[in-house]
């Protein structure tokens, strides 16, 4: 073969590359930014974190869903994230609303990609109505949520910190599947920065959607919500192979400025 053919077959092969990225961008529901992102985080958690998981991801193709996880890093969000695209129709791409807090939002970088996966700052008071009812209507739009029920980052690694009832509320209230999903391994800590800079093996353990229609239509109570946030809290826990009792057991960490039941 010529050095002239061999460049026009290499050309042919980049024209081909090139052609196939714009298409598959140009597809995504979401927009090609998201798309954009979506390759870059796929390509970067395969790389940097060794991402495996325990099975397909089961997140719906369509409709909207409820992601609850256990929260220990900034990185977290990447991890749930990553490869839900392989059950969807066509492996085509899904946003996935992360609640979180308004401080993060508003940082020039990581605002402006939360902003672009349409996420909701939440006060961190609890009082936050209208980031609420932006959750409610993104899920009654048919989007997928995701909520780290901690309520922030477990900075001790391990165990679960309690569940935040608020959960328990939005899930009765949304009516729609909640997948559990266990993290471990991802690099910790609270510095925004170094877990995106350090190698690590991540595993992610998807869980089966827990069924609360039994709960759906009951007067919502102090103690029906934290009932319905313990068996969020203990399935969540089940696949990280942490066993918890309620909000008893003493694997779960409590930690201050969470709603706890009195009296």
């Amino acid at each position: 073969m010529s050095e002239t053919a061999a460049l026009v077959l290499l050309a042919s092969y980049l024209l081909a590359v090139v052609v196939c990225i714009c298409w598959q961008a140009a597809r995504c529901a979401p927009g090609p930014v998201v798309w954009a992102l979506y390759s870059f985080q796929r390509l970067f958690c395969g790389w940097m974190y060794r991402w495996r998981a325990n099975r397909r991801c089961p997140f719906p193709a369509e409709g909207s869903a409820l992601i609850i996880a256990n929260h220990t890093s900034p990185a977290d969000p990447m991890q749930l994230w990553m490869n839900h695209h392989q059950n969807t129709a066509g492996r085509g791409v899904r946003t996935i609303s992360f609640m979180m807090a308004r401080e993060y939002y508003e940082k020039p970088v990581i605002g402006w990609i939360c902003r672009k996966l349409r996420s909701v700052p939440l006060a961190r008071n609890g009082r936050d109505m209208g980031a609420i009812r932006e959750t409610l209507r993104l899920l009654s739009d048919g989007n997928l949520v995701g909520v780290f029920p901690e309520g922030r980052i477990n900075l001790k690694g391990v165990g679960l910190l309690e569940g935040n009832p608020g959960v328990g509320w939005l899930a009765l209230k949304a009516r729609v599947p909640v997948y559990p999903v266990f993290l471990s391994g991802v690099p910790g800590g609270s510095d925004m920065v170094a877990p995106f800079l350090n190698r690590a093996h991540v595993r992610v353990s998807y869980g089966d959607p827990v069924d609360l229609s039994e709960f759906y239509g009951r007067a919502t109570t102090p103690e029906l919500l934290e009932e319905v946030t313990g068996i969020l809290m203990r399935a969540l826990g089940r696949q990280g192979g942490i066993e918890c009792d309620g909000q008893t057991d003493p694997v779960i960490i409590p930690g201050p400025g969470l709603v706890r039941r009195t009296g």
